[in-house]
């Protein structure tokens, strides 16, 4: 049997607004209620299930792999918000889209401060090794 990745959870102060920002973001289908979670489904079937917490959020990094016109469909809804975006994950180049491999990538913030990175091109397709 082929191993898929299939989800994983988002802690959230507002579960069901964080998701809703996140597939609105990524034009993603409206997210689903299922139990203590909502969740945001991507095109291979892989579940970032959104759940509230009281308790401590710490951020982590959820990358996708996007194309050219989605990357530039996300990039202005971005732009229309003017949320603040970086070429690195260190966000130490705002307002930069790298070019690795080719293609282009940036990172912004949802909501609850989670890292989302945005790619064109799978990291080593094109020969970039940092």
């Amino acid at each position: 049997m082929a191993i898929h990745f299939n989800h994983t959870i988002l802690l959230a102060r507002d579960s069901k607004s964080s998701a809703a920002f996140l597939a609105e973001m990524l034009a993603l289908p409206a997210p689903r209620k299922w139990g203590p979670f909502y969740m945001v489904t991507t095109e291979n079937d892989a579940n970032l299930d959104y759940m509230d917490t009281a308790g401590d959020i710490v951020p982590q990094h959820y990358a996708f792999l996007t194309s050219e016109p989605e990357f530039d469909a996300i990039f202005d809804r971005i732009e229309e918000r003017k949320l603040a975006y970086w070429a690195d994950p260190a966000q130490t180049q705002p307002g930069k889209i790298n070019h690795h491999d080719g293609g282009r990538g940036i990172y912004f913030k949802e909501t609850n401060g989670h890292l989302i990175e945005i790619i064109t091109r799978p990291y080593g397709s094109g020969g970039w090794n940092p």
